[in-house]
């Protein structure tokens, strides 16, 4: 995390999401472990020692002396090491760094992420009320629901293969099990799961388990998630909700809409998977491609856009609240999914680690030829979207409710030259509509006072020319004209009774 401070910038540094400073007067401050917290339970981060921000956020250095190294290093090892006060120490002696700026004394403290089975991070002998994590505005409170996901994803077994034990075979869908079966026939002809029969097929593939409690097979999360009816699913998710949502005319609401609520079909993530993706392919605009005269429908953004919707589902938290949507926007695809990225979005993108939050859910797909099992999907995803020339596809991690969202374009990427220059368009246009508004304030208050007038007397109120005032008074929608062209004047209409 060396990247985060450099004592030669220290001037140009202001707080963020990856750095903090605490004045330490007198002591290590009580926030100094909130933060500890925060980072631990994010990405990491920096915190630095004898160092205050101003209101105009630039840091000054708040007088520490080399003599109050000692004391602060031995009251932050006492405490980091108190487990009544911290739940676990993350540091190490390299990750603390002393250095004097302006004759003063700054400590810089270096809080790595913590893994996984770390998580969650808390501090005061307080699980659920000493959890914290880090935004842009600073530290705050984790609630219960994002405390349960952390302890969840501590296990190498994943939510999705608990077994449902009050939970019977014949409560899944008899038509999406034999889809599916179809599909798995036809990619993998003579496979070994091919001859069993519907209920060991379902334990082969995770989608079934014997129960410790009846000794009997009932379906496993994954298999209900998978496979199940919506209202079944709704018993053991309670949040659980799939929403497609298709909006290429601006003029409607929606063109399309898909809900695992309406009663209209199964509700299932397999029925889902195959039903979006079918519909958004339609809208993609690329052209096909030829291998020996034969048309070669399956394209390297086919099965990224495969990959990133089954990416989706895999890595949903399905306890997470708002559910999964998938907007169909025109040139566009946003796919949101209720869970943060337990590898963490630096790892995501850089690819080769596979954590996914349900594994049962990621078998099962993998069955069927969707989905890397190699933890290089994204990295997937990225490189067609670079051979294709289209926009960098954006990655947004969000917490509070914990969110993971990924934006794909489909347009052509801008030169920075291009990008420049449609910036500063635009800068010029909202400067012009704020000096427009700031004008019609003035011509209303001048009509007010003086009654109807003519333009050459507004123009020079307002300080522009006649031809400009004209044309700002063409767009207000509260004045009336009176005269003809040679001795025309503006007033103000008489609101209505």
């Amino acid at each position: 995390m060396s990247d985060l401070f450099d004592i030669a910038k220290f001037d140009s540094y202001r707080e963020d999401n990856r750095r903090e400073v605490k004045k330490a007067k007198g002591g290590l401050p009580n926030s100094l472990w909130e933060t500890y917290s925060s980072f631990a339970n994010c990405y990491g981060g920096v915190i630095i020692l004898g160092v205050r921000e101003n209101q105009d956020g630039a840091w000054h250095t708040t007088g520490l002396s080399a003599k109050d190294k000692e004391k602060l290093l031995k009251q932050l090892w006492d405490t980091v090491n108190n487990r009544k006060k911290v739940n676990i120490n993350l540091l190490k002696e390299d990750d603390i760094e002393t250095y004097m700026v302006n004759g003063d004394l700054v400590l810089v403290i270096y809080v790595p992420a913590a893994k996984r089975e770390e998580k969650p991070v808390y501090i005061n002998d307080d699980l659920f009320g000493g959890t914290y994590r880090r935004n842009h505005e600073g530290d705050y409170r984790c609630t219960r629901l994002q405390v349960k996901t952390m302890l969840r994803d501590q296990g190498e077994n994943t939510m999705d293969m608990e077994v449902l034990d009050d939970t019977l075979l014949e409560e899944l869908n008899y038509e999406t099990i034999q889809g599916y079966r179809n599909r798995h026939r036809t990619l993998k002809s003579g496979h070994p799961f091919e001859r069993l029969n519907d209920a060991e097929y379902l334990r082969s593939i995770g989608a079934a388990a014997v129960s410790r409690e009846d000794k009997q097979l009932h379906p496993t999360a994954a298999g209900m998630l998978m496979f199940g009816e919506e209202y079944n699913i709704v018993r053991h998710f309670p949040e659980y909700f799939l929403d497609y949502r298709e909006m290429l005319d601006p003029l409607i609401r929606w063109t399309d809409r898909l809900q695992s609520s309406s009663g209209e079909w199964s509700g299932n993530l397999c029925d889902f998977y195959f039903r979006v993706y079918n519909k958004i392919i339609k809208n993609v605009k690329i052209p096909f491609a030829m291998d020996g005269g034969n048309r070669i429908d399956d394209t390297p953004v086919h099965k990224a856009l495969r990959e990133a919707l089954a990416n989706c589902l895999i890595n949903a938290d399905y306890y997470g609240t708002r559910g999964i949507v998938i907007k169909n926007e025109p040139d566009k695809l946003i796919l949101e999914n209720p869970g943060y990225i337990r590898t963490g979005k630096a790892q995501m993108l850089k690819g080769g680690e596979s954590d996914p939050r349900n594994k049962s859910l990621m078998k099962m797909f993998n069955l069927i030829n969707i989905g890397e099992r190699s933890g290089s999907g994204v990295p997937l995803i990225l490189n067609t979207w670079e051979d294709e020339g289209w926009e960098k596809p954006v990655i947004e991690e969000r917490f509070d409710p914990d969110r993971t969202i990924l934006e794909l374009e489909f347009v052509k990427k801008t030169s920075e030259e291009n990008k420049r220059r449609k910036q500063a368009k635009k800068t010029s246009e909202e400067n012009k509509r704020r000096k427009t508004g700031a004008h019609i304030e003035k011509i209303q208050e001048y009509l007010g006072e003086n009654g109807a007038s003519k333009t050459k007397d507004i123009a020079a109120y307002i300080g522009l020319s006649p031809a400009r005032t004209r044309a700002i008074l063409a767009e207000m929608g509260n004045i009336e004209i009176i005269g003809t062209n040679t001795n025309r004047e503006y007033r103000l209409k008489k609101p209505e009774s």
